[in-house]
C-alpha cells in the first residue's frame, strides 16, 4: 500500500498517496463501473492514467469504501452522493486529497523540478515579497504557487486571476508552517490561513474553511 500521509487535521483527512504500484496494480484495486472505465481508456499517457488510478486508490483509502468522484462545468470535483468536500492535487510521484464533510477544502502539491522564478511575473503582485535566501527562494516560490492553487480551488475556480485576485501575505519560508492568504472576486474580500509543508522535493499546502465570509 502506498498510503504514505493520513491525518485529521481541524475536521478535515490529508491523504498523500506515493505511485509506486504499476497500471494493473491499481486497477485491480477499484470496481470501476463502465463510464470510469471509458474516462481512463480515454487517456494516451500512461502517467495519466496512474495518476487518475491512484486518485481513486486513495479515496477508498480515505473513506473505506468504493466513492465516486464526478466534476462539474468548471472541473471542480465532487464525491458522488456529496458525503465530502474534496480537493485533489497530484505531482510527480505523490497524488494528494483533502476531504472534509463540513468545511471547503483546497489542496496544491507541486514537485519543485522548473526555475520557477522565470514564471513569478504570471502570478506574484507588487503586495508580495521573497525571502532574501538565495537558497530558499526556489521554494518560497513554489509556496506561493501552491498557495494561490489551493485558494482558487477552494473558491471553486470562479472569477480569479492570479496576479490579480489572490495575495499572500509576506512570510518566511520554513520546512512547515502557517501562511495568510487573500481573495478578492465576486463574492467580496475573503482571508483564509493555508497550512503548508515540505516533503524532500515537493511543496504542499493546503487550506479549509466553514462558510464563506464577505468582508469591506
Amino acid at each position: 500500500m502506498s498510503l504514505i500521509v493520513y491525518r485529521e487535521i481541524n475536521n478535515c483527512l490529508l491523504g498523500i498517496w506515493k505511485i509506486t504500484e504499476d497500471y494493473d496494480t491499481l486497477l485491480s484495486r477499484l470496481k470501476l463501473d463502465e463510464e470510469e472505465m471509458n474516462v481512463l481508456l480515454n487517456f494516451k499517457n500512461y502517467s495519466r492514467k496512474l495518476e487518475w488510478l491512484s486518485v481513486r486508490n486513495l479515496i477508498s483509502e480515505m473513506t473505506g469504501k468504493e466513492s465516486r468522484i464526478i466534476y462539474n462545468e468548471m472541473r471542480k470535483p465532487f464525491l458522488k452522493g456529496n458525503s465530502f468536500n474534496i480537493s485533489i492535487s497530484h505531482s510527480n510521484h505523490l497524488t494528494s486529497i483533502l476531504l472534509s464533510k463540513t468545511k471547503r477544502v483546497g489542496v496544491d502539491l507541486e514537485f519543485m523540478s522548473h526555475k520557477i522564478s522565470s514564471l513569478s511575473f504570471k502570478f506574484l503582485n507588487n503586495q508580495e515579497l521573497l525571502t532574501h535566501d538565495p537558497e530558499l527562494q526556489r521554494y518560497h516560490l513554489y509556496l506561493h504557487w501552491c498557495a494561490k492553487e489551493a485558494l482558487y480551488k477552494i473558491c471553486d475556480k470562479q472569477d480569479i486571476n492570479f496576479r490579480e485576485n489572490l495575495t499572500i501575505f509576506p512570510f518566511e519560508p520554513k520546512d512547515k508552517g502557517m501562511l495568510k492568504g487573500r481573495v478578492i472576486n465576486f463574492r467580496g474580500l475573503e482571508d483564509f490561513l493555508l497550512n503548508y509543508e515540505r516533503m524532500d522535493d515537493y511543496a504542499i499546502v493546503w487550506t479549509s474553511k466553514e462558510t464563506y465570509a464577505h468582508q469591506g
